[in-house]
């Protein structure tokens, strides 16, 4: 269907309301910064001066912290939202819907549980589309035979699941999520309760079939002689050695693969990528490109979902919603992707680490979706097909998505398509291809999604930001500091590798994306390189309070004016933001608190690993963030106690930094009583002092963890004892031999 008279769209775009007057009040803030920069260079100490360093160091931080607030302004200058019409998309195409085929991976059998990985594997089964549309694979990149068990499992479960799921339309249609909240829902309904009882029932041998083998750490024999696919590991050596594993649990193109209503299962298959000491795997991105390879073989449906295994499907609409943006007939054309925001099930009430991310879902994206699209983030995102194998956009050229029958597909018998399909997940495939480069993930980076997603709107393409009211996916987030900083490691570090790779954003993308979006991937590779000028700020101000030096404007000068001004319009407009994004106030402190951590630790480490790694020092590694928490954690992060037990440099740092300005406040109050007033100080050093006590207060939860707390979330005596010397030797030689 052409754009014609009467052509009603799949989906509307609107513009934010308010952005003029948001752009004047960011302009005035702009201005504030420009006079605060004026005032740095001209009042700058002359040769010999003591506080010359400080105020230089202080101006080379405003200069960054003012270039990165521009950064962060093109993902708010001109956002937009998106609203799919699903009733429009099924009256015109719900006989001809594409190909679906949804990518599940993990890699850990003891980080990500397998009853986690099927909880997920059965939410997106169980999605409102044709079944005979629709193909899960699940990519087991540890290789663990465990896993596999717990996928037939859920094999067997889902002929059960699927159709109380499309009988009672269930939301979501993770069974362990649903059964959360299911009783009170079903209590007038007396069928429901009784159906929803024997469906417990079944949920609950499975599991218990499942977390027995988890705990007897291998397949019983008995098991084993019931399913020929176990087979498989009879040559395995390990997780890093093993031949291709691959199995279609549930062939959906079978007449007697079918739920207990008669109805036709959606494919299932188990995939587990040879692995070589030899050849590098190329983590997750390597185990994306096997999938894409080894589906067009098997299924080769047009469009592609991949989701983290903790990542299940809280929608079962939102496969339509995706659909009206790529089979729009006037802009779904030049769509190549559709980016759902990732939201977490187990965020507390004020969000103690700051997990939500809300700000970047709620505010930023939207930005960014009105300069040609978001940043591809890995999970919960639906391709096209042909477009994520590297395929350009060609202004005028159409990209059926319709249902096709693939003839070939229904000659073949289900083993040989397996042992077909095997080769396509084999270590020396990829070999002399552009696998990696020009087709499929990019490889050489820690965070690939990224620059797969840069690489794809280079080629012309566009992608759309959804962010339904009923939230797509929902994870699991971190529940301590130590997981929290170590993710943000992991970003940080891969997306400052970006900047400084081929595909940077600063001369990659030039000239093949918009300015602002440019703009809107630097924001996010230049978050390591925000630790230096943060860890600067954060320290040097309050030692020279110890030396009596003001580095800030007095109380009675007009400079003071800029500078209050920008403070209290930035973090204002900040707590607003939060506000408005859906969080509360202490939510809003808590993400100042993490802001700070993340950027003097995981930034700095982040930073530090990347000069390294150009300078072929060290070599990235991807780290795995655990998706289970022991029973004393898990209740400390309920009560909203901040987690510190393992011992790591990260910590070293954050509490050296708190106990330094501790340290330098208590001097200057000691100064106010044995020297000068107070109210002096107050008058010369304004800012210095409101600076310090407000890092003072930021830092209160590692004071307790580091001399009041008792339990074992508390900060190890090792590193209250290390950091403490590193503190008050900063503040001697400072006071004393600077």
């Amino acid at each position: 269907m052409g754009k014609e008279e009467g052509y009603l769209p799949l989906f509307e775009t609107k513009r934010a309301k308010g952005i003029v007057l948001y752009r004047i009040f960011a302009a005035s803030i702009f201005a504030g910064i420009c006079l605060i920069w004026f005032y740095r260079v001209s009042h700058i100490p002359k040769a010999g001066e003591d506080g010359r360093f400080g105020w230089i160091g202080l101006l080379g931080a405003e200069l960054w912290f003012g270039f990165y607030w521009i950064l962060t302004q093109a993902s708010r200058w001109s956002p937009v939202y998106r609203h799919p019409f699903k009733d429009r998309l099924s009256q015109r195409y719900e006989s001809e819907l594409p190909g679906v085929d949804v990518f599940v991976c993990t890699a850990d059998p003891t980080i990500e549980p397998p009853m986690m990985v099927i909880n997920t594997v059965l939410s997106v089964m169980a999605y409102d589309y044709p079944p005979e549309k629709l193909s899960v694979y699940l990519s087991d990149d540890g290789g663990s035979e465990i896993t596999y068990f717990a996928l037939l499992e859920a094999a067997k479960f889902a002929k059960h699941w699927i159709p109380y799921c499309k009988k009672y339309n269930v939301e979501p249609r993770s069974p362990a999520a649903y059964f959360v909240s299911s009783d009170d829902a079903v209590d007038a309904d007396h069928n429901q309760a009784a159906d929803l009882a024997g469906i417990k029932k079944l949920y609950k041998d499975m599991e218990n079939e499942v977390e027995d083998t988890v705990k007897l750490g291998r397949i019983s024999e008995e098991v084993r002689s019931k399913h020929k696919g176990f087979s498989q590991w009879d040559t395995y050596s390990s997780r890093r050695d093993h031949d291709t594993i691959l199995q279609i649990v549930i062939d959906g193109r079978d007449l007697n693969a079918t739920d207990v209503e008669g109805c036709v299962l959606p494919t299932l298959v188990y995939l587990a990528r040879e692995k070589r000491p030899q050849y590098h795997h190329n983590f997750k991105a390597g185990a994306m490109n096997a999938l894409i390879r080894v589906s067009s073989n098997i299924s080769n449906g047009q469009v592609l979902l991949n989701v983290d295994c903790d990542m299940y499907s809280n929608n079962s609409q939102a496969v339509r919603d995706a659909l009206c943006f790529l089979m729009d007939e006037a802009e779904g054309n030049e769509i190549a992707y559709v980016q759902f925001p990732q939201n977490f099930e187990n965020v507390t009430k004020n969000d103690l680490y700051s997990n939500s991310l809300r700000v970047i879902s709620e505010v930023e994206f939207h930005g960014l979706d009105g300069y040609g699209g978001p940043l591809y983030i890995g999970s919960g995102c639906f391709h096209r097909r042909d477009t994520l194998c590297g395929r350009k956009f060609i202004k005028g050229c159409k990209s059926e998505m319709k249902w096709e029958i693939s003839r070939k597909r229904e000659e073949t018998g289900i083993h040989e398509l397996e042992e077909n399909s095997r080769s396509l997940a084999s270590c020396a495939f990829e070999e002399n291809t552009e696998w990696g480069k020009e087709m499929g993930l990019k490889y050489g980076c820690p965070v690939e999604d990224v620059i797969t997603g840069i690489s794809i709107q280079c080629h012309g393409w566009k992608s759309v930001y959804c962010n339904p009211t009923r939230k797509a996916f929902l994870g699991i987030a971190t529940t301590t500091l130590s997981q929290t900083l170590v993710q943000h490691k992991r970003w940080s570090e891969g997306d400052f590798q970006i900047l400084l790779s081929k595909y940077s954003p600063a001369w990659y993308a030039h000239g093949n994306i918009s300015l602002g979006l440019q703009l809107g991937y630097c924001c996010y590779c230049f978050w390591a390189s925000n630790s230096l000028a943060t860890l600067f700020y954060s320290s040097i101000p309050s030692l020279y309070l110890l030396r009596g030096v003001s580095l800030f404007p007095q109380v009675s000068s007009p400079w003071l004016i800029p500078f209050a001004y920008v403070i209290i319009a930035k973090y204002t407009w900040s707590f607003v933001e939060f506000l408005w994004s859906g969080g509360t106030i202490l939510g809003w402190w808590n993400d100042q608190r993490i802001w700070l951590y993340k950027r003097t630790s995981s930034y700095l480490f982040a930073f530090i690993d990347t000069i390294l790694n150009s300078l072929g020092h060290s070599d990235s590694a991807f780290v795995i963030t655990a998706k289970v928490s022991d029973e004393d954690v898990s209740h400390r992060y309920e009560k909203e106690v901040m987690e510190f037990g393992a011992s790591s440099p990260m910590f070293t740092i954050l509490a050296t930094l708190a106990l330094l300005n501790l340290f330098c406040f208590l001097g200057v109050v000691k100064e106010a009583i044995m020297g000068e007033g107070m109210t002096k100080l107050y008058v010369t050093m304004p800012l210095q002092i409101l600076l310090c006590g407000v890092l003072i207060l930021i830092n209160l939860p590692l004071y307790q963890a580091l001399y009041l707390r008792k339990d074992k979330g508390k900060m190890p005596s090792s590193i209250a004892f290390k950091s403490m010397a590193f503190s008050v030797f900063a503040c001697i030689c400072f006071k004393y031999l600077y």
